[in-house]
């Protein structure tokens, strides 16, 4: 299992005291540790693995490209690459017609899947024989009834492990839940077998779920697929792996720092995270239940938009998940066209004021700027606004307990806490839980903030804001032991305001020899010392650049209709 270190001196920015790691007591859930790594071993199958030497040994010490690996490797036919390279839409259309079958398109993903968890670590959980069972009954229900159960019908589809699934162990990252087995599958599940999915591989995430780092004690660290050095992003980093990489059709990820859109920054796919309760998020396993001053939300990763609008509308109008969770909007999914560029406002936020992006940000966000503007978008500057504000009221709220709903979901197996999970507990007051009184204040706070940026995008007459997903492209997480990232600033900012914000690739990815390190930088803080202090060009070598659009809140259709215009005008 690797050690991953945190920066020098951070413990001084530490908060909190009550370290609930014992020991003695995490050697006795070692064996089911095992045990629960012997049943993936077991569940792969051996005919889908590559051979041991092609695999390197020193994967954590020297960079590999998992995804360069995957276009040209021989273990993969050319009828397997080209179904998973095939976008969701085309698939189904292709199952529907019967020229293609559920169970080859499934095997086709499987076989992939197989081979880049051999690299990147990014699957928890195989059940590709289940899977199996499930595409045959799909093409036989096609035989006979000559039309298909849904939307996603033979469509393999990945889901993140915390996401329960009943009669699966469901742990969420904390190995006290090795023993939790959901008798009932999470509404999201329900949605995704309603629609015809293939469920067939369950994805990695970190300790806690509280990390943009994807490492726990149970599955280890899931790495980048375009570098083997750097960050899956977290917490849904499994999935951003699995999906960069074509290993499934599309994904199933969390949000509420930034889990889904770090991910998919970090590793190269669209991430969405949509408007609270348009997506239902019943039946996960997570430390937040009761909390909604910021409330998590679920939502894909996907090759393209018009996948996400693809997924967003069956799962929405067809699923109904409102009918199963009364906690789910009954809002149907608007069909919105794609914008012409000339008739799109964006404000382009170049820097938060806290911490400066790095340079194969700024460079990024220089080009992004070009080719908008040529394209006929109307580009303006978004200057901070409420930034500091925003980030203390989210951080305070991340830990209004006290951090005592996590230290109670850790503390019965007693493993160590990793440096992430420290900085986490470590937002905002830390141990000191707030009184009834100061959350209201503080949820007071985030709706004066809610407010401030509905009024910005009508005044300025905005429609969208593009920026930074993260300071930087995926940090390295293993030069020096050094655990990253630290500043959540520019994804949680969008969760406190509740925006509906797509991550999208520009093409662009990190280049050492362009992208060097700013020399004679003075940190305007700590955190901004220690983000910058992490960037180590050469180790970011090929890293993709991503960027956030957000919009309006319930304006999601609009979001991911812009999504796709972006997507257009960054390939032009």
């Amino acid at each position: 299992m690797i050690n991953i270190g945190a920066p020098r001196n951070i413990e001084k920015l530490y908060k909190f005291k009550d370290d609930v790691s014992n020991p003695q007591i995490f050697e006795a859930w070692k064996p089911k540790i095992k045990a629960y790594l012997d049943d993936l071993v077991r569940e792969t199958p051996k005919e889908y693995l590559v051979p041991a030497s092609e695999v390197p040994e020193n994967l954590d010490e020297k960079a590999f490209d998992t995804i360069s690996y995957l276009k040209k490797t021989k273990y993969l036919t050319d009828k397997e690459k080209s179904i998973t390279s095939t976008s969701v839409m085309d698939l189904e259309k292709l199952i529907e017609k019967k020229k293609l079958s559920s169970v080859e398109v499934l095997k086709a993903f499987a076989h992939r899947a197989v081979i880049a968890n051999e690299f990147t670590n990014f699957a928890t959980q195989f059940f590709i024989k289940e899977a199996l069972t499930r595409a045959k009954n799909l093409d036989e229900y096609l035989a006979k009834n000559g039309k298909t159960v849904g939307p996603l019908h033979g469509i393999p589809v990945s889901v993140k492990e915390q996401i329960g699934m009943a009669g699966k162990i469901t742990h969420g990252g904390w190995v006290a839940w090795l023993d939790y087995i959901p008798k009932e599958d999470a509404t999201s599940v329900k949605m995704l077998k309603k629609l015809g999915a293939v469920l067939f591989v369950r994805t990695n995430e970190p300790q806690t779920l509280m990390h943009l780092d994807s490492n726990n004690n149970i599955t280890g660290r899931t790495r980048n697929p375009h570098n083997s050095l750097l960050s899956a992003g977290g917490s849904s980093g499994g999935e951003g792996c699995c999906v960069s990489s074509h290993a499934s059709a599309i994904g199933l990820g969390s949000d509420i720092g930034g889990s889904i859109r770090a991910p998919a920054g970090f590793c190269g796919c669209f991430g969405f995270r949509p408007s609270s309760r348009r997506i239902s998020t019943a039946g996960g396993v997570s430390s937040g239940k009761g909390q909604e001053s910021i409330v998590a939300v679920e939502g894909p990763l996907a090759h393209s938009a018009s996948d996400v609008n693809y997924f967003m509308d069956g799962y929405i109008n067809t699923g109904k998940p409102w009918e199963d969770d009364p906690w789910s909007l009954p809002m149907p999914w608007r069909q919105v066209e794609k914008p012409k560029a000339t008739d799109v406002t964006v404000a382009i936020m170049y820097d938060n004021g806290l911490v400066k992006p790095l340079p194969p940000i700024q460079r990024g966000l220089n080009e992004v700027t070009k080719k908008l503007k040529a394209a006929g978008v109307n580009v303006v500057t978004f200057d901070p606004l409420c930034i500091s504000e925003a980030y203390d009221v989210c951080h305070q709220l991340y830990t209004c307990d006290g951090n005592k709903a996590q230290k109670e979901m850790l503390r019965p197996s007693g493993e160590p806490l990793l440096p992430l999970t420290k900085w986490a507990f470590s937002m905002g007051n830390g141990d000191k839980p707030l009184s009834i009184t100061e959350n209201r204040a503080l949820n007071t706070r985030r709706d004066t903030l809610r407010k401030t940026y509905n009024d910005y995008f009508f005044k300025n007459k905005v429609d969208f804001i593009i920026s930074p997903t993260y300071t930087c492209v995926a940090p390295c997480t293993i030069q020096d032991g050094i655990a990253g990232p630290y500043f959540w600033g520019y994804t949680s900012l969008w969760n406190v305001l509740d925006l509906p914000t797509l991550v999208a690739p520009t093409g662009l990815f990190q280049n050492p020899k362009v992208d060097k390190v700013e020399e004679d930088y003075k940190p305007r803080s700590e955190i901004d010392e220690i983000e910058h202090a992490k960037y180590i060009p050469e180790l970011s070598d090929g890293a993709p650049i991503c960027f956030q659009l957000t919009g309006r809140k319930y304006f999601d259709e609009e979001v991911v209709a812009f999504g796709e215009l972006f997507e257009d005008i960054m390939k032009a």
